[in-house]
């Protein structure tokens, strides 16, 4: 890996996560509404850890899951020595073992897993200056294999680049509620997110779009008018999240 390239990365994602005027404030108060004190939070796909820092702010418990050994680095020398975060060297698949992961070293944050996001993205336009490594041999966790070892959390955010569906797969326990990133060029995917979460229990959906952490929707929808609304976006529209909160029986 060039050390020229790793090093403007991770200084692009500090200015993109932490260089923001006012961003924190307004990340913390829109995750107050699922993230609460005392409760516990998975970040799947920590990166720099921002999210880490709201959370912990809101007073909630974080692991923090992260497979970029340069990002693991970052996140032990931020977070480390805060017993209220676990940070997981790994990633989260449907299975345990492990995989491929491909580094993008000037643009960290999409980095994925996932080969058919690499061929989907390809194809636009935004990614054309990107470049991946061939692949670093990486560990695979689960969802589930966490919550057994850490508990169950009241929120989850899974933000890994195409590998969203793989990731929820193994995720057997309905929580409380979760978010996953969509991106147009790569629809299939966020249709299989909503099949499983929808196998996982009844849910209510909304979405966020880009880091402006307010919500789109005007009403919370079922998965198929969520479905609906991911389908008509067009091609060049930013990337999202979709927001899933469990409805009570």
């Amino acid at each position: 890996m060039s050390g020229r390239a790793r090093a403007w990365g991770m200084a692009r994602s500090l200015g993109m996560y932490y260089g923001v005027p006012f961003r924190a404030g307004r990340m913390r108060r829109f995750y107050s509404h699922v993230v609460e004190p005392g409760s516990l939070a998975f970040d799947v796909g920590a990166h720099a850890g921002n999210r880490v820092r709201a959370w912990r702010k809101l007073g909630a418990r974080v692991v923090a899951v992260e497979p970029q050994p340069d990002f693991v680095r970052l996140l032990g020398l931020l977070y480390g020595r805060d017993p209220g975060v676990t940070i997981v060297p790994a990633a989260l698949g449907r299975t345990p073992g492990e995989a491929s992961l491909m580094i993008s070293e000037r643009t960290p944050t999409v980095t994925t897993m996932s080969s058919a996001f690499l061929d989907d993205v390809r194809e636009d336009p935004g990614f054309s200056w990107v470049r991946w490594s061939e692949g670093t041999s990486v560990e695979v966790r689960t969802i589930q294999s966490l919550i057994e070892e850490h508990g169950e959390p009241g929120f989850v955010k899974v933000d890994v680049e195409g590998y969203e569906a793989e990731v929820l797969g193994g995720l057997t326990t309905p929580v409380r509620a979760l978010s996953f990133e969509y991106l147009p060029a790569t629809r299939a995917v966020a249709d299989e997110c909503l099949d499983r979460i929808g196998e996982l229990g009844r849910y209510r959906f909304n979405r966020a779009t880009g880091e402006q952490h307010r919500l789109v929707e005007r009403r919370w929808l079922d998965a198929e008018g969520m479905r609906r609304v991911l389908a008509d976006l067009p091609p060049d529209a930013p990337s999202g999240d979709v927001y899933a909160v469990r409805v009570s029986s």
